[in-house]
């Protein structure tokens, strides 16, 4: 079995912003909390900026939701496997840590799409599967001559419709401007893939910035998704990755934080933080006890290979970098006007992935993968990803015959019985690899059976995934204006800044920026 490992990443790699000048002064210190991407890129651009940085994470090795492993012998992508390319705060990242020659995209194929009547090609010029061309062969064929006339009416709308609200979620602005049928036939499979959550609950404003602005510059959501997919983008390329996997992104930015100085602690969990106020002052409206300067103490506990050891570490700068329960909860008695906006945790994700000996799938028959339209019937998972047909790098590696398919279950919904996409009898690993198999068989119309099963993995991603809810932008700046009246304390990470690797490097940087006084990186 031929076995794809990652590329060779550079021990050393550019440094970066020159490191801000302390006129001979001790560099101040920085706890970052969270060793997920947006704590790594915060310890990175802190120590660019002079401080003295520690991380501390309670797993066992960092990068959070771009997380590795090995199936038969192959190193995948256990987590997030590409990058959306709307911005260059990835690509950049990458380049700073010696891997822009490692950038890749996707198979120009592209993705289908399971609708109740069976499989159609997925339009390749849509933002979350919103079609920019209605003339295009594959929206005829996915939406029909009804959703086709009804989906032109956006032309003709007044640029108010959908874009007037304070909020609005994705499925309101769509069914507003193109109609049902976009979204439950493009929409809803593909928000449900990118974001394990159903349209009716996400806000279009997070998930989508500037959509609705568009519509308000261009006239309709058509010629809007146009504009944002304008530039040069190539179809299917919307989506970026690395050779090797998005994994290797982590191990370069780990070898630079270690070459950097930055200590890293894993198996470490802080449990508990408390503000040093030099100069206390009641903020009425926080509910709670800020300073103009001071320091924090952070109480930490090590894992069992450390016999549990407990520890207290002191710091100017907080950076806080976990996921929004952890966050709200580890400050809840520093700034307890923090609790009313503790957001839900995010969907439990199963991943399941399959190393398969099925030479028929060399054709890539689906493309890149196939999303599933929630109203189809006898299909458990939401969505299946043909690794070894989306990147070149990994079928050259795995070689003819021998293909990696990912398969996606569960997803957030309105109603808590739509919370997991699986039946009851899907319990144990074995369920899942068992239901895996059946699915991939029925998605891709090529028999996938354990006979053909070189290997298999299941990962489990409990509440990992931010939920941008309706309304999350404005409880994100209630948040932050929180976070802004103590000095010395920075909020980051996917549940501010939004889900997806793009939106939390940026997010993440512009924080950083803000606080170093350096100009943003990306």
């Amino acid at each position: 079995m031929p076995q794809a490992k990652p590329p060779a990443v550079p021990a050393t790699a550019p440094a970066g912003t020159p490191a801000a000048a302390n006129d001979g002064a001790a560099p101040r210190r920085a706890v970052v909390v969270g060793g997920g991407v947006s704590g790594l890129v915060a310890a990175k651009d802190l120590a660019a900026a002079g401080y003295r940085v520690d991380v501390y994470d309670a797993a066992a090795s960092w990068g959070g939701c771009v997380g590795v492993h090995e199936v038969a012998g192959v190193v995948l992508d256990s987590g997030a496997e590409s990058f959306a390319t709307r911005s260059t705060a990835v690509a950049d990242l990458a380049a700073e840590l010696g891997l822009a020659e490692n950038i890749t995209t996707p198979d120009p194929s592209g993705a289908w799409v399971w609708l109740p009547g069976g499989p159609v090609p997925l339009p390749r010029t849509g933002v979350l599967g919103i079609p920019a061309d209605l003339h295009a062969p594959e929206v005829r064929e996915a939406l029909g001559t009804s959703g086709i006339l009804r989906a032109a009416l956006d032309a003709t709308m007044p640029a108010t419709v959908g874009t007037t609200e304070a909020v609005s979620s994705v499925a309101d602005l769509v069914r507003a401007r193109m109609g049902r049928r976009v979204l439950e036939r493009l929409v809803a499979p593909v928000v449900g893939g990118i974001h394990s959550a159903d349209p009716e609950v996400l806000d279009v404003d997070m998930v989508a910035p500037g959509l609705r602005a568009g519509i308000r510059k261009h006239g309709s959501l058509a010629a809007a998704v146009a504009a944002q997919r304008a530039g040069g983008s190539k179809p299917g390329s919307a989506v970026g990755g690395l050779r090797g996997g998005m994994h290797t992104l982590v191990t370069a930015l780990v070898a630079q934080l270690r070459e950097s100085g930055v200590a890293l602690h894993a198996g470490h969990t802080v449990t508990a933080v408390r503000g040093e106020a030099a100069n206390e002052a009641t903020n009425e409206a926080a509910g709670e006890v800020s300073g103009a300067a001071g320091r924090w103490s952070i109480d930490w506990s090590a894992g069992t290979d450390s016999g549990n050891t407990p520890g207290t570490t002191t710091a100017e700068l907080l950076v806080v970098a976990t996921d929004g329960p952890t966050a709200v909860k580890l400050l809840a008695a520093e700034l307890p006007g923090l609790l009313p906006h503790a957001p839900a945790p995010g969907p439990d994700i199963r991943l399941v992935t399959l190393v398969v000996d099925v030479p028929e799938l060399d054709s890539k028959p689906r493309g890149t993968g196939i999303l599933v339209a929630p109203q189809s019937e006898g299909i458990t998972a939401k969505a299946l990803t043909h690794a070894t047909a989306k990147w070149e790098w990994l079928a050259e590696s795995t070689g003819p015959g021998t293909h990696v398919l990912r398969l996606s279950y569960g997803k957030a919904g309105i109603a808590a019985a739509d919370a997991v996409r699986l039946t009851a009898r899907v319990v144990t690993d074995a369920d899942l690899i068992a239901t895996a198999l059946a699915d991939a068989t029925t998605l891709l119309g090529v028999s996938v059976t354990d006979a053909d099963l070189v290997g298999a993995d299941v990962v489990r991603w409990r509440g990992a995934l931010p939920f941008a809810a309706v309304g999350h932008l404005a409880k994100v700046a209630q948040i932050q204006e929180l976070a802004d009246a103590r000095e010395g304390l920075v909020l980051t990470g996917g549940w501010l800044s939004g889900n997806g690797l793009a939106a939390v490097v940026a997010g993440t940087r512009r924080q950083i920026a803000a606080v170093t006084g350096a100009p943003p990186a990306a």
